[in-house]
């Protein structure tokens, strides 16, 4: 258990006293070999090909439709469930952050499959499981032979210098890291969920994050899937400037899509990379796949997928830059797309992908800009005819959750005749405040600015 340029035999021992599978074991192996062995999980542009024309799901006849609702008895819905939002000052899942009408991401998410008649099961973390679980506990109907979560496991941080385990003694969490959502193949082996759900006739699962809200089971792309007998598919959607530094889909010379992460991309190559109109699709993390066909292939190669590696730099400890500097080795689990012989893509209207990743998102889909439909769908209120607003809220005073919702303590304003929103500087918003046009709120008194109940902004408003 060692390489030429490392020791691996440490690591196996943390992971061993941390209870981890040997799968898990063996699979960060196969990664920390690569590393060792000098490898740096980079695609070169001059290695890939654009993808130039897709499947689109706005062309998908009512024949895959009817098909769609006849294999909808053998889906799931699957979540990815890990993140605590921390980024928005979150110490719980982010899922059970209140997003619509009172009711939290988790809450919408059940909603939806109820009213889809299929089992929901999350991926969680050791973090985001029992407070999850706890919330779910109150839809009895999503209890049933299938559990409702399995978990994500964790891998040790690497030191850069010597290829050795990372340490923190003041707090030894930091020295563990995610692998990355690419730990959803080998989690569903070691939970035993991948052979739960066969065992139980279920061959088709949907995949996304539970902070997209916009990724909804549509029995269209369910069809398609099932027809085609894909052993795997993503949703892609056209890439914009907003979208040009993320993940995008590629293909081999001899055809086989792959996933190139920005991480993944070499510094020389970094124009080819932004440009959208090389590389046109970017990868929604909406997946499909084949719960038979993932059987086969993990076990043909011994429960080791083989996705892309991801070198990310990071330091031991991510708040203080001058501590250890460490590699975190992660995969990306739309890198899949290039192991199953035969994977697919789609084409997807941008309306399933709405991820909430910063309260500027949050302030969109809480205001009137969306609405809940009877069954359980957050879409974009028909009222609005304008694109989707660009907001930008001031970080100081908005991004953590607390702060931005004690500036609205009456909820968000109207934002549905809003096409632009830049906030800069401290604004309490009292109760109905309506915003039109484009608008900049600017506030630089040092105090905090109130919005009386009922104006309307349109235009710069200076406190």
């Amino acid at each position: 258990m060692s390489t030429p340029n490392g020791d691996f035999a440490p690591f196996a021992t943390s992971m061993q006293v941390e209870g981890l599978p040997d799968i898990v074991i063996r699979t960060f192996e196969h990664y920390y070999n690569q590393l060792a062995a000098g490898e740096t999980g980079l695609i070169f542009e001059s290695t890939i090909e654009p993808v130039v024309e897709l499947p689109d799901t706005e062309s998908l006849s009512d024949e895959m439709v009817e098909a769609g609702k006849s294999a909808l008895p053998k889906a799931i819905l699957l979540k990815l469930n890990g993140g605590l939002g921390t980024s928005m000052g979150l110490e719980k899942a982010k899922s059970l952050l209140p997003i619509k009408n009172g009711l939290t991401f988790l809450d919408i998410i059940a909603k939806q499959a109820i009213n889809s008649g299929i089992p929901l099961v999350l991926m969680d973390s050791y973090s985001t499981s029992e407070d999850s679980l706890a919330a779910l506990a109150k839809y009895e109907e999503l209890q049933g032979d299938i559990p409702l979560d399995f978990l994500q496991h964790k891998v040790p941080k690497i030191v850069r210098e010597d290829l050795s385990p990372a340490v923190s003694e003041n707090n030894p969490d930091l020295a563990w890291c995610p692998p990355g959502h690419g730990d959803i193949y080998t989690a569903l082996i070691t939970s035993g969920m991948l052979d739960k759900l066969l065992d139980k006739g279920y061959r088709y699962a949907f995949v996304s994050n539970s902070d997209n809200l916009g990724a909804v089971i549509d029995p269209a792309i369910l069809g398609y899937f099932a027809t085609n007998n894909l052993p795997f598919m993503m949703e892609v959607a056209d890439r914009t400037e907003a979208d040009k530094k993320g993940g995008h889909l590629a293909q081999m010379p001899n055809g086989q899509f792959l996933l190139r992460e920005s991480a993944q991309c070499p510094t020389e190559d970094e124009t080819t990379f932004q440009d959208i109109t090389r590389h046109q699709f970017f990868n929604t993390n909406n997946l499909w796949i084949n719960l038979s066909a993932l059987k086969e292939l993990m076990d043909k190669r011994d429960n080791i997928l083989g996705l892309s590696m991801i070198r990310n730099n990071k330091t031991v400890d991510p708040r203080d830059k001058a501590s250890t500097p460490v590699f975190q080795l992660e995969t990306a689990m739309g890198s899949a797309i290039a192991v199953f012989e035969g994977a697919g893509a789609i084409r997807i209207d941008k309306i399933r992908f709405a991820p909430i990743k910063k309260t500027n998102d949050l302030l969109d889909v809480r205001s009137d800009n969306y609405v809940l439909t009877e069954d359980f769908q957050v879409q974009a209120n028909p009222a609005r005819k304008l694109p989707r607003a660009y907001i930008d809220l001031d970080p100081e005073y908005y991004q953590f959750v607390d702060d931005f919702d004690a500036r609205f303590p009456d909820g968000p304003p109207s934002l549905v005749e809003c096409e632009r929103l830049v906030v800069r500087g401290d604004f309490l918003f009292g109760n109905g405040v309506v915003l039109k046009g484009v608008v900049n709120m600017i506030n630089e008194t040092g105090q905090q600015a109130f919005v009386p109940d009922g104006t309307v902004v349109s235009g710069d408003w200076k406190a």
